[in-house]
């Protein structure tokens, strides 16, 4: 289990725009990921260090969006005016989250501009709706060399996350303690009492920390 990605809800000024705002505080240019067809939305995204990226991802007007739960979460967070969705941690075997949960994943699927297909399985969407400090979980299908990731400058890594929460809440969702995932990520939990979420993230860029 480790950390996979952060995913951010593009706000009311659309999807390239928000990437563009973000990449500029970044100094980084997001590249156009492709569209989600089972989930109704599209990202961009930013690959990062230690295998991991930043997801700008905005819904589409499409009958998929109302009925998957990622894109009813992405609908809703970008009603509020787009921000931090949430965390995504990679697991090796996504039956283990299935049993420990007691529902089924489902397929993701993703084509990119060069019609290159990304293929992987997820569950726990809905948790992250009812709580969004929990994190979802994906099993990825397709090679390591096609992860988002791939290509990525080292010189951009995620420092620090910044979580409204319980660890002791996450942890129990995980099946193991918090810290296995994010062992080179520093966690920073605030708020315990406050609104679960993601409040900020830190990343580290070749100009210095910036805080998103």
């Amino acid at each position: 289990m480790r950390l996979d990605h952060l995913s951010y809800a593009a706000g009311p000024d659309g999807l390239a725009a928000t990437a563009q705002r973000i990449g500029g505080l970044l100094g980084a240019d997001f590249v156009d990921g492709g569209v989600h067809p089972r989930f109704g939305t599209r990202n961009m995204i930013l690959p990062m260090a230690a295998d991991t990226y930043l997801e700008i991802v905005e819904v589409l007007d499409h009958p998929a969006s109302d009925k998957a739960p990622f894109g009813q979460a992405v609908r809703a967070r970008s009603a509020l005016g787009g921000g931090w969705l949430g965390w995504v941690v990679a697991v090796d075997d996504i039956a283990v989250v299935e049993q420990r949960l007691g529902r089924q994943s489902v397929a993701g699927n993703r084509h990119r501009p060069d019609r290159t297909e990304l293929l992987w399985r997820q569950i726990g969407v809905n948790g992250l709706i009812g709580d969004p400090q929990l994190p979802f979980f994906v099993q990825w299908q397709s090679p390591p060399e096609l992860h988002p990731s791939a290509g990525a400058d080292g010189r951009w890594s995620l420092a620090c996350l910044e979580i409204a929460g319980d660890p002791r809440r996450v942890s129990e969702w995980l099946g193991e303690t918090v810290e296995a995932p994010l062992e080179d990520v520093k966690v920073d939990w605030v708020a315990p009492h406050g609104t679960p979420g993601i409040i900020a993230a830190q990343v580290q860029t070749p100009q210095g920390l910036v805080r998103l």
